[in-house]
């Protein structure tokens, strides 16, 4: 068999497929109950149960790999066998580079298997590790096509293969509605995808708000302009002739009755204008892993596309920019925020970072009212000192001092940092309170159904004040 199959592979690509038909009808039933129906697939089961081999004898003990090993030694003694195996493995190397086929796989158990029934685990634990990579390949681009629908059902069930189906008929009526569209070969949200997650997050969190959740922070200074209330007074030198007729009609009216009305200035009353002051706003959220094991990681996320949502279409004056953190800091786009994930391998709190990022940003914004709103769940365990990256948990006082340092820059520039804090450790109630004397903001310990109520309340109070 082995003879007849390296005079295959050493026929391609001239091999036809009658060849490959006549080597499977004589050997077919070496390959299982599913034999492949092509010479590729060929190939690729032969690369499986290698690497399905490889990955048994890196994961058995040393005293168990070297009785295997002895024994298929004693089964390879014929010269020629030795001979046509070490063929094989050129001819599928020079197919289709071999490398590293298989990797050690940590499971234990009581139970004894023959060597069928270990390469038969060990084959299933691999296709899982192949599904796990599609789907995550998915979840990135959004193109389920790249899922294969045999592995999910083996792995997961005919039940998983139906929620996967009615994906992708969710995939196809939000690219018929516009939502979303295929680049290349993953799907993208369209700018009108964006604005609808946005909306629909900003209706969830004012539902809650609703239910009188209201914030007190104030604006630092008034804007100019603004829309007309329904009080008025009168009029004094100085203001906007915005006359309120009515009210300044029945005044002449009740100093002297009859027609024609005359009127004095003392009878001119004009409203009371509602000012907005323009405001620049970095969202600061934690990226790092504590977020997503905590479960607080999409509520925070959640919030950043409200606020954008809210700043783009009800104060479109205004200057929103996020700043994502973890180890290091970074800014994120706000066309790249619906896209927006925790970072998996940073476990890390570098608050300093995201600070002095949020304050080099904030420099260049000519808005007089300057804020960071800081939404975390854990106490700084990072810093950058020199140039140099500083890591500890539990947090070192170095860290907690640079954190601080910082603190102190942006209080100095005039600039609030409003803290949102998901967790009340020990640690991380000190250097809150620490942070709040320096800077004067406000902190509030919430939970993430909460978090967005805090921030937007807040935030619309920061905006709004009545000028007298």
């Amino acid at each position: 068999m082995l003879r007849d199959l390296n005079r295959l592979l050493e026929q391609q690509p001239g091999a036809s497929r009658e060849d490959f038909r006549r080597f499977m009808e004589k050997y077919g039933q070496l390959f299982g109950p599913e034999p492949p129906s092509t010479l590729e697939g060929l190939m690729e089961k032969l690369r499986q149960q290698m690497a399905q081999m490889e990955s048994l004898l890196k994961s058995l003990s040393p005293q168990q790999r070297q009785e295997l090993e002895g024994v298929l030694a004693s089964a390879f003694q014929d010269e020629e066998l030795q001979a046509e195996t070490s063929r094989l493995a050129q001819n599928l190397a020079r197919h289709s580079p071999l490398g590293s086929l298989g990797r050690e796989l940590g499971f234990s158990g009581d139970d004894p298997l023959t060597l069928e029934e270990a390469l038969s685990q060990i084959g299933a634990l691999q296709s899982m590790e192949e599904l796990e990579k599609q789907l995550r390949r998915a979840q990135q681009g959004g193109n389920l096509a790249e899922v294969d629908a045999r592995l999910l059902r083996l792995a997961l069930g005919p039940e998983a293969l139906q929620e996967m189906e009615q994906l992708r008929q969710i995939t196809v009526s939000l690219e018929e509605a516009g939502y979303i569209r295929l680049v290349g070969q993953r799907y993208e949200l369209t700018p009108k995808g964006v604005r609808k997650i946005g909306q629909r997050a900003l209706q969830e969190l004012f539902g809650c708000i609703k239910r009188d959740r209201i914030g007190q922070h104030r604006a630092a200074a008034p804007g100019l302009g603004g829309d007309n209330t329904d009080e008025a007074k009168p009029y004094e030198y100085g203001d906007a002739f915005n006359v309120d007729v009515v009210r300044s009609l029945m005044n002449g009216l009740r100093r002297r009755s009859g027609t024609p009305v005359r009127l004095l200035p003392q009878d001119l009353e004009v409203f009371k204008v509602e000012q907005s002051a323009q405001a620049s706003t970095i969202l600061m959220l934690d990226l790092s892993l504590s977020m997503a094991m905590r479960g607080n990681f999409l509520a925070a996320k959640k919030v950043a596309l409200a606020l954008a949502n809210l700043i783009r279409t009800q104060f479109p004056r205004d200057t929103l920019r996020i700043v994502g953190f973890s180890t290091y800091a970074r800014e994120v786009k706000a066309d790249r925020l619906a896209y927006l994930a925790w970072d998996e391998f940073d476990p890390y709190t570098n608050i300093q970072h995201g600070l002095a990022l949020s304050r080099k940003l904030l420099s260049r914004m000519p808005a007089a009212n300057r804020q960071i709103i800081l939404v975390s769940d854990g106490e700084p365990t990072a810093h950058v000192e020199g140039g140099q990256l500083f890591l500890q948990y539990p947090p070192s006082p170095r860290t907690i001092a640079e954190t601080l340092r910082e603190v102190r820059r942006c209080t100095r520039l005039g600039i609030t940092i409003n803290t949102f804090m998901l967790e009340r450790g020990a640690y991380l109630l000190e250097f809150v309170e620490r942070m709040t004397r320096i800077n004067k903001g406000r902190v509030f310990y919430t939970s993430p159904e909460r978090l967005g109520e805090y921030i937007l309340v807040d935030y619309l109070s920061s905006r709004r004040r009545l000028i007298t």
